[in-house]
């Protein structure tokens, strides 16, 4: 899917405050219960443990990343956030969130993946080598083989994914809290 770089662009930058009224919407609309929860829960947990070890690898703009989940996937970021976002639809228990979701992002992440590969491309002369290795999203062609460079808390922190673990801890704070109060 080929989105124009223009449209890319303006994902990038509307994608955050999009995010946040889809997650009022999303606060409206969910139908929790103690076994979507559960469910949910460890499924976003999932999502989120992907997301760390990612953020945990990833020095943005210094070298090409492809250690850690890198070496199994181009995006694993967006495929934990993917993740994580299955797991919220699966807490929030109402088909119309993880329509919603799933439309999210389709228009908001894919683009932006697209235009970070573009600009990847111009910035790292071995990224087409890289691309042509590893998959895009879905692990499913052979595996690269581990690169040196191990998870490092201080990228975690840099790269500011304690917000990402902080926002989805509230979430589910607040589906528990609504389950209690029904």
């Amino acid at each position: 899917m080929a989105f124009p770089k223009r449209y890319a662009e303006v994902a990038a930058r509307t994608r955050v405050p999009a995010g946040a009224v889809f997650a009022v919407a999303f606060l409206l609309l969910a139908r929790p219960s103690w076994q979507s929860l559960a469910i949910g829960g460890l499924v976003a947990l999932l999502g989120l443990l992907l997301r760390g070890w990612a953020a945990g690898h990833l020095a943005k703009y210094e070298k090409l990343t492809t250690s850690g989940p890198y070496a199994y996937t181009r995006n694993p970021l967006y495929l934990g956030t993917l993740i994580s976002a299955a797991g919220c639809a699966l807490a929030g228990s109402h088909v119309a969130i993880a329509v919603v979701a799933a439309v999210f992002f389709v228009l908001f992440y894919l683009p932006v993946i697209e235009e970070e590969e573009r600009y990847l491309r111009e910035i790292f002369d071995e990224y087409a080598a890289y691309e042509k290795r590893v998959a895009k999203f879905l692990p499913a062609r052979s595996f690269e083989r581990r690169r040196a460079g191990g998870f490092r808390l201080s990228l975690y922190k840099r790269n500011r994914e304690t917000r990402t673990l902080i926002a989805f801890g509230l979430l589910f704070a607040i589906l528990t809290a609504k389950l209690l109060c029904s």
